[in-house]
């Protein structure tokens, strides 16, 4: 046999998953091809000093998702080199605002029929990504995640540690890359300080003859250290006045002035914004600009056309897809852009 299937009994990963992952290892790799014949329970029971009944609950799960098949009085056969059957995708998104269902409209519309996938949130809670890899982690065929959790050290640990239990091969992250998690896996990612600079470098020359670049985001949002720095850099390089509030109120809003609102399209502090230059009469796009974070569908109609810098959205959901179809995982900077519309 050319493949050992191997166990770690020091692992808290119960032993059938262990079997699993490592015969699915060994498919995916090669080792194993269309028709092989598997160990025996017995041999396989005797080889790795556990009980027949843990070797019979592993193959019976990889024998109900079709990866091996059974002849009676021959054994166990690989029976296909990609798993004989659509690949089963679990999606683990933080929520389902409105530019994540781009994302997961432009995911699931290209794996189309040649997947089946199932979608769970965890709400920004590591005991939930916990629960779900943990009761999960043998069922499906790739994991993607969007890791969106607290930027504490401590839950950051426990979210690489919990993410670290799925194999490399199975695992896409969406929308942000952990550095510190190691290994080989896809990520489709944004990185949050870099992109806004470039964004906001779209609009340089507007931006110049504006008195004012106003940065408005609640102190609590996630990504707001990360953003901030990269709108910080940006006006400390190319000289342009900018402040930062946590709050709209009609005395910051200004003729001639910008106002970057990054807690997304119609937050309350866009609709506070639009109310305030509207009591005093300033026109967006004409008297006062607006650019809002994160692009969507409806930021076509909104104030006539919102203008927005946003990743791509959809690239980023069709490229996690064409990984899984072509199955070859890789880590790939989505694109970034400003999008004009009437508000600036």
């Amino acid at each position: 046999m050319a493949y050992t299937i191997k166990i770690d009994l020091k692992s808290q990963t119960p032993v059938y998953k262990q079997l699993i992952n490592s015969v699915e290892t060994a498919i995916h790799n090669g080792e194993y091809r269309y028709g092989d014949l598997l160990p025996s329970m017995n041999e396989l029971s005797l080889q790795l000093g556990i009980s027949k009944e843990t070797v019979k609950k592993a193959y019976s799960l990889m024998r109900d998702r079709g990866v091996i098949s059974a002849t009676q009085g021959k054994g166990f056969y690989v029976s296909s080199e990609n798993s004989g059957q659509n690949p089963k995708i679990l999606v683990l998104f933080d929520k389902l605002s409105t530019y994540k269902q781009v994302l997961f409209s432009s995911f699931s519309s290209t794996i189309g029929t040649r997947g089946e996938i199932t979608i769970r949130l965890h709400n920004q809670q590591i005991d939930l990504l916990e629960y779900y890899i943990d009761e999960n982690l043998d069922q499906f065929d790739y994991y993607v995640v969007t890791p969106h959790f607290p930027l504490d050290e401590s839950t950051q640990r426990r979210a690489v540690k919990a993410l670290m239990r799925i194999p490399n091969r199975k695992l896409i992250l969406l929308d942000r890359c952990l550095d510190s998690l190691p290994g080989n896996y896809g990520v489709v990612y944004q990185d949050f300080t870099n992109d806004v600079y470039e964004g906001l470098m779209q609009a340089l020359k507007k931006l110049r003859k504006q008195n004012r670049l106003n940065i408005i985001t609640e102190a609590s949002s996630l990504y707001y250290t990360f953003i901030r720095e990269g709108a910080e850099r940006f006006c400390s390089d190319h000289g342009i006045p900018c402040e930062f509030y946590q709050a709209v109120t009609p005395d910051i809003v200004r003729p001639q002035e910008v106002y970057l609102i990054l807690n997304g399209q119609l937050d309350t502090e866009l609709i506070d914004l639009a109310r305030a230059a509207k009591e005093k009469k300033l026109k967006a796009g004409r008297d006062i600009g607006f650019i809002s974070y994160n692009e969507s569908p409806i930021n076509e109609i909104v104030l006539n056309g919102l203008t927005t810098i946003s990743t791509d959205f959809r690239q980023m959901g069709s490229v996690a897809a064409r990984m899984i179809l072509d199955k070859q995982l890789r880590k790939v900077k989505c694109d970034f852009r400003m999008t004009r519309r009437s508000t600036f």
